[in-house]
Order: C-alpha cells, then sequence, then structure tokens
C-alpha cells in the first residue's frame, strides 16, 4: 500500500488576508484548493490512502472532502493540541503502513514521485529519505550535508557562522519514512519538528538518512509572496515543466578554468576564485530552466592533496559565491579518481581506471539518468578537450571557452561546436540557439 501523512494542521495566520473563514490546507491557488491539488497529485502516483492530519478548522476540512470525487481513500486525524510535525506523526505511528509518504500542507509540489520512492527503496533501507534542493538564498536557509552516497552527514541551521561554505542542498519538507526508525522516539516530549530536534537526533544516534536531491517543483505557500508567484509559476507551465517525469535540458558545466581561475590542482576552499561573470551567467541559465550540472574531475582527491569532506566545503565556497546573483547548481558531479600510481600519501582505493574520469561521459550519464536529461537539447561547456570528449561520447553539444585551457590542450582527438570567450558568452550562445529553435 502506498500512504501519505499530509500536516494540515497550520491556521495560515500570515495567509489571513486571502483565507477568509477558511483553514490553511484550503487556501487557493489558481482555482483549486491546495489540498485537492495535493490529493490529485498523491492519486496521480497510485497512493491507495491519505492520513490528513488536521487541527484548526477541521470540520471545515472534512466537509469539503466529503464534496470531492477521489479515488484515493483519505483518512482525517484530529491530533488535537499541537505536537509538532515529527510529534504529530510519532502519536499516529501505530496506524501508519510500514513506509509512508510525508507530505506538508502548505507546500505546492509537481514531483516524480516514483523516481523519489525508488531512491529510498535502493539498497539497504534508510530510515528516512528526505527530498533536498538548491535554492536562491542558501545565505538564509537550513541547509543539510550529503555526503558522495546521497547519506546526510549534518545539518546546517540559519544563521550560519562567518565564512562557513556549506553545500547549497535545502530540506525541502517532504520526506519517506520508515515506521521502524521511528520505533525509539515514541516517547519523546512534544512539540517535535522534524527538521529541527527528530532528524538531527537520528543523525546523532547513528540512523541512516538519505537525501534525494532534486530541482523539481516544491515551494511553500506560507506568505502571500509566496502563494503568488506559486499561481505565476503554474500558469506560464513552470511548475509542471520541472518534473522529472518530462525530458529536461540542461547545460553540463567544467569547474577548473569554465567557472574558475585554474590554480593547479585546489585543495582548499580559499583558493578558488570564481570568475566575476559566473553568477549572473548562471542566473540566465536558472531563470530559462536549464539545470545546470557542474561535471568535474578532481584527481587532487586520489592524490591524497584534500578529502571528499574537503571537496564538499570547496564547493560549498561555490554555491556561496554564486548565490551572490541569486543563482545555484542543479547537481553536481565528481570523479575522484586517478589512473597512475605514485605520488605521496595518495588514496589506493581511488587509484583505479574508472569509467567516470573525463574525457569517459560516465559523469555525463549518470546525470541525465538521474536527472532524465534529453541530450539532444542540452550542451556542454569547457576549456579542455576531455569536456568535449566526454560531451561527444554522451551525444551532448559542446562550447569551448578561452579561459583556463583555452580549449587547446590537444591532450584527446575531440573539438567543440563552437569557441567562445568565457562562460557568459557561451550562455548567451546557448540561450540565442534555444530561441532559434
Amino acid at each position: 500500500m502506498r500512504q501519505a501523512v499530509i500536516l494540515a494542521g497550520g491556521k495560515g495566520t500570515r495567509l489571513k488576508e486571502r483565507l477568509g473563514d477558511l483553514p490553511k490546507p484550503l487556501v487557493d491557488v489558481g482555482g483549486v484548493p491546495l489540498l485537492l491539488r495535493q490529493l490529485r497529485k498523491l492519486e496521480e502516483y497510485e497512493f491507495d490512502e491519505a492520513v490528513i492530519l488536521v487541527n484548526h478548522k477541521a470540520e471545515a476540512i472534512e466537509q469539503f472532502l466529503g464534496k470531492t470525487n477521489l479515488k484515493i481513500r483519505c483518512r482525517i486525524v484530529n491530533d488535537g493540541d499541537p505536537r509538532g510535525t515529527a510529534g504529530a506523526v510519532l502519536a499516529l505511528v501505530d496506524e501508519l503502513a510500514e513506509s509512508f509518504l510525508v507530505v506538508y500542507g502548505d507546500t505546492l509540489f509537481d514531483i516524480d514521485l516514483d523516481r523519489f520512492l525508488n531512491f529510498h527503496r535502493r539498497g539497504p533501507r534508510p530510515g528516512a529519505s528526505l527530498f533536498l534542493h538548491p535554492n536562491d538564498h542558501p545565505e538564509d536557509s537550513d541547509l543539510v550535508e550529503v555526503d558522495e552516497a546521497q547519506q546526510i552527514v549534518a545539518f546546517h541551521p540559519y544563521p550560519h557562522p562567518k565564512e562557513s561554505w556549506y553545500p547549497n542542498l535545502v530540506n525541502a519538507a517532504l520526506y519517506f519514512v520508515e515506521k521502524s526508525s521511528l520505533a525509539p522516539y515514541r516517547a519523546l516530549t512534544p512539540p517535535l519538528d522534524f527538521a529541527k530536534d527528530l532528524f538531527p537526533r537520528m543523525i546523532r544516534d547513528g540512523h541512516r538518512l538519505s537525501g534525494y536531491v532534486s530541482s523539481e517543483y516544491i515551494k511553500d505557500l506560507g506568505t502571500p509572496s509566496r502563494l503568488d508567484k506559486a499561481v505565476a509559476a503554474l500558469s506560464r507551465g513552470v511548475v509542471e515543466r520541472a518534473s522529472y517525469r518530462h525530458r529536461q535540458r540542461a547545460v553540463f558545466i567544467d569547474r577548473d578554468g569554465t567557472v574558475n581561475r585554474e590554480k593547479g590542482h585546489i585543495a582548499r576552499p580559499e583558493d578558488l576564485e570564481v570568475y566575476p561573470f559566473v553568477g549572473e551567467a548562471l542566473k540566465r541559465l536558472n531563470d530559462h530552466e536549464y539545470r545546470a550540472v557542474l561535471v568535474t574531475n578532481q584527481p587532487v582527491v586520489a592524490r591524497g592533496e584534500t578529502t571528499l569532506e574537503q571537496l564538499r566545503t570547496i564547493h560549498g565556497r561555490l554555491d556561496s559565491e554564486v548565490a551572490r546573483s541569486k543563482a545555484f547548481f542543479d547537481a553536481k558531479y565528481v570523479c575522484p579518481h586517478h589512473p597512475d600510481s605514485g605520488f605521496e600519501g595518495e588514496v589506493k582505493g581511488l587509484k583505479i581506471k574508472c569509467d567516470c574520469r573525463k574525457p569517459l561521459p560516465g559523469l555525463v550519464l549518470r546525470a541525465i539518468h538521474d536527472m532524465n536529461i534529453d541530450p539532444g537539447k542540452s550542451w556542454f561547456v569547457g576549456d579542455t578537450t576531455a569536456d568535449f570528449g566526454a560531451a561527444a561520447q554522451a551525444g551532448v553539444r559542446s562550447i569551448g571557452v578561452r579561459t583556463g585551457e583555452g580549449s587547446r590542450d590537444g591532450r584527446h582527438p575531440y573539438q567543440p561546436s563552437v569557441v567562445v570567450d568565457d562562460f557568459a558568452a557561451a550562455v548567451q550562445y546557448i540561450l540565442e540557439a534555444s530561441h532559434d529553435h
């Protein structure tokens, strides 16, 4: 059975002018109550039951659901005194399925839930899988850090310490949860919040939590301005197009020499110098609905000059720099390997011949699979023949830049479709080309 728990007990104080006498889950979103939009989306992905936790104006929600004609079975539970998001679920845990989806009642989303569920079910089942996404304001957001296996290693609540470079991944408040993982916490005293209380405690206690990274559309509609932005996105088709059930177009982006100055092997975040034009150009890709995917060889890890954890900090600084322009990378794919041995301090397990080191296309192909990318509508921007090789073998057009190695290194027998001055010029070329088609 596919079951969802919808936390629909909010009062919607900040939305009072839009709600009138309605409870928050029934706020009008483009002519359709938000709760109905959520239930229809769950129904689309063949969820059998929605357990709806209500509190404020519960009778209005009950009356509304009595008038709907939905296939999904709706069970309403009045959870009494406010218990917090986790506290409300813990109080009901005996009545829940072995696995269930937690949905916050103030979120509008259009997400490929099958893809998310398949991620949750792969390999050893984690206690929970959290839907994570980048945003354009990580500096004032609660951030989540994941390792290379997409396991959550830390939560970084706002406000962040000065010059703390965390990856731009935000908890979007959508979770697949295993009932068994909640058993040790049933006696905790509410109120308890998933993000602030329960999940950090589970990590400290040694539970495995996974982070599913996606740029599909999910926004909370807790204020009039957020509501208006969501309605505008709906009307333009942005919400639907962002779902990974539709093919995405992407720009794959090399790192060293393309978005930051080439300084040999960068082993510390302090050594990263992002070109000043990158943030604004990246923002243009975000605004035009191109997935911006960083694809980078980092043999500095295999050589033992930096660690995977330090590399996450380097990329956290990269995220912080481009965020000044309200820009973000949708995903990052890294090859930490190197085929040759003989370096002092090298990491033996990473000294291998892999399929992900450019010019091999492994990282690009992985991103195409993960994000349902259409290679025929996508581009690769880089400064070396390794970049152009990875693009060619993945069926993606490439653009060379004159920064970094200038697209003239000659190490591999590949050429780009065109060469331009820099990343900003490459973005301009891509947007003009897409407009022509």
